[in-house]
């Protein structure tokens, strides 16, 4: 997927006749999914537009304007909604989004580097950085403030 589109809903399958679609979110931002807001399907072009949201035990179920009928919906099934990563919402204090720590320098508090974080694992308890080292080693390191400070320009 294109780094610079954010995957922020999943869509399961068509909902009914008229080209509704049945869509997990992967979004914490809670009016994501309203009247109006626009998506990409996967990384491609084609820009879907949102005309009516209704809640679902599954997730949503939205109308688009651009899905008139099962057939167009059955098209996107299985596809994942995107938006422009300048869309996102705006951070809290603490808040960080995964990918911006990735390629940073770990570097412990005396300055020596660690490597460079490579992924970063969400867990349910706390985050993990995942960092590789010069030796070519794999690491987990708990992202916690105790253990980690606030990310600077280019390291964590």
């Amino acid at each position: 997927m294109d780094a610079s589109r954010i995957p922020v809903g999943y869509i399961t399958r068509p909902h009914g006749i008229r080209g509704d679609v049945l869509v997990v979110p992967l979004s914490d931002h809670p009016d994501r999914f309203s009247t109006g807001a626009h998506f990409y399907v996967e990384d491609g072009t084609d820009r879907l537009t949102v005309t009516a949201v209704r809640p679902h035990k599954d997730g949503v179920i939205l109308s688009m304007a651009e899905l008139g009928d099962r057939t167009a919906a059955e098209a996107v099934a299985k596809l994942t909604l995107t938006i422009d990563a300048a869309d996102r919402r705006a951070l809290g204090d603490g808040e960080y989004w995964p990918d911006d720590l990735v390629g940073l320098r770990a570097v412990t508090a005396s300055g020596t580097v660690l490597g460079t974080v490579t992924d970063v694992v969400l867990g349910d308890a706390q985050d993990r950085l995942v960092v590789s080292t010069a030796a070519g080693q794999r690491v987990e390191v708990p992202f916690v403030a105790a253990l980690v400070d606030e990310p600077g320009a280019d390291s964590v």
